[in-house]
């Protein structure tokens, strides 16, 4: 009897040692924010920065689809859009509701787990199953004065989206917690306001604001924007893009994104900065930083008037597919690393399941960081698939669903529905991806082998 009672006192101890073990998790997701962005010379991100000082980043981060319901649906199911069906930006509503997502299964393996921000698969703010704690925003929500749902109960909040977003989580955070946590915490920012429909279709583009802060209204006044050579380059050499359209100019320098729109952008992300301090602050007072994995990311770029694109992602160059990705976790991640292999979206729940001591769901495409966290030397992909589901929101991009592969060196895209418009690029060549080599005999033997990798990898996530 002694020996028994001995024996379940030491498992029960065992267990407790390893729920203890097993990390927080704070995911901060934000809105359209480019890879290069938080490495503007002249920005002001002292937290973000302490992410990637005191954690790791990945270099060559990319989302399988670079829009945003299919990412964020991405994100949180570890598939691809084709298989999880937030295809679009459409409203999504009752899909969304049935995703299998990593904080549902984390909840079910004994997290406490809340969302907060925007859901944007669908205009619906209403709570998804696997959330203890649930606050959001119907569709695309406004930055001032915006009405949130909190657990049920709607209520128009007086200030700013993103300092009440921030009020939240910290009102979350500084709660007693039973049991580790998982905190979603997805920002409006960097998203302009929109004007949009009750399916989310958006109707008026020339309402397009990027709202920041009052106090941070002047910031950046005199900074020089940093452009890539490709920035109001007209699309030469890329047919899908060379398309005209009545009342639409061609794509080219006319066609681009102000310098003072990308300030005022910057401008709207100093408060997410901002109340990432807090939050770290906040974690550090309870004693939980040192056991909290911070994710910080984006759901996918966004032009800044390359290729003449702006108001724009959903393309598969390098501006909108790929994003910025840190992760800090002192006792797993070596400060200050850079990881460059080629990562994914979809790696994201895989990872946090297992890191949370979770088990993985069937169905999921996406391959665990863990070991990559770890500084092993593990077998890892060379190529990745980005596809895009056509829409109509703008012109440019109609009738442009595509299946894409980029390798390390090389990126073929291929349009569904345009006959002979695809597009090839030597990315070691050309990283802007000016020189289109589809269409020449340059490019032939690389064809060769991207056609059959890319049907590979969509027979694969199938």
């Amino acid at each position: 009897m002694i020996a028994a009672a001995t024996w379940l006192l030491g498992a029960l101890s065992a267990l407790a040692g390893d729920a203890a073990a097993r990390p927080n998790v704070v995911f901060v997701l934000i809105d359209d924010l480019r890879f290069d962005e938080i490495d503007y010379p002249f920005v002001e991100l002292p937290n973000i920065q302490r992410l990637a000082r005191e954690g790791v980043r990945f270099r060559n981060a990319f989302v399988t689809t670079p829009l945003c319901s299919p990412s964020r649906a991405s994100f949180l199911t570890g598939q691809y859009a084709h298989t999880h069906g937030i295809t679009d930006n459409s409203d999504r509503s009752p899909r969304s509701h049935a995703l299998v997502t990593f904080p549902r299964l984390l909840h079910d393996a004994g997290y406490e787990t809340a969302f907060l921000g925007k859901w944007h698969m669908g205009v619906d703010d209403s709570a998804r199953p696997g959330f203890d704690h649930w606050v959001s925003v119907k569709g695309q929500g406004r930055y001032l004065d915006p009405e949130f749902n909190v657990n049920g109960e709607r209520r128009v909040v007086p200030g700013y989206f993103t300092d009440i977003l921030n009020g939240f989580a910290l009102d979350f955070l500084g709660r007693p917690h039973a049991k580790p946590f998982l905190m979603v915490l997805a920002h409006k920012a960097v998203h302009p306001d929109l004007t949009q429909n009750a399916d989310g279709s958006v109707s008026d583009l020339n309402a397009s604001t990027f709202v920041p802060a009052e106090r941070h209204s002047a910031l950046y006044a005199n900074a020089t924007v940093p452009h890539r050579p490709n920035h109001g380059k007209p699309p030469a050499g890329k047919p899908a893009l060379e398309r005209r359209f009545p009342d639409r100019p061609p794509l080219g320098p006319a066609t681009g994104t102000s310098d003072e729109t990308i300030r005022d952008r910057l401008r709207v992300l100093a408060a997410v900065d901002e109340g990432l301090g807090r939050m770290l602050r906040a974690l550090e007072a309870s004693g939980q930083l040192a056991n909290t994995l911070v994710v910080f990311t984006s759901d996918e770029g966004y032009f800044y008037g390359e290729h003449g694109l702006s108001v724009e992602r959903r393309l598969a160059y390098e501006e909108s597919a790929r994003i910025p990705l840190l992760m800090r976790l002192p006792s797993l991640v070596q400060a200050g690393r850079s990881i460059d292999e080629l990562t994914l979206n979809i790696d994201l729940a895989p990872t946090l399941l297992e890191l949370c001591g979770a088990p993985r769901a069937q169905g999921m495409h996406g391959r665990s960081l863990v070991p990559l966290l770890r500084g092993e030397r593990a077998p890892w992909r060379d190529s990745l698939l980005i596809e895009y589901f056509s829409d109509r929101v703008f012109p440019w991009v109609a009738n442009m669903g595509y299946q894409a592969v980029r390798t390390r060196r090389y990126k073929y895209i291929h349009y569904v529905e345009l006959a002979g418009m695809d597009e090839l690029y030597d990315l070691d060549a050309d990283p802007y991806e000016l020189a289109n080599l589809a269409g020449k005999d340059a490019g032939q033997p690389a064809l060769l082998r991207l056609k059959p990798e890319l049907q590979r990898l969509i027979d694969a996530s199938r």
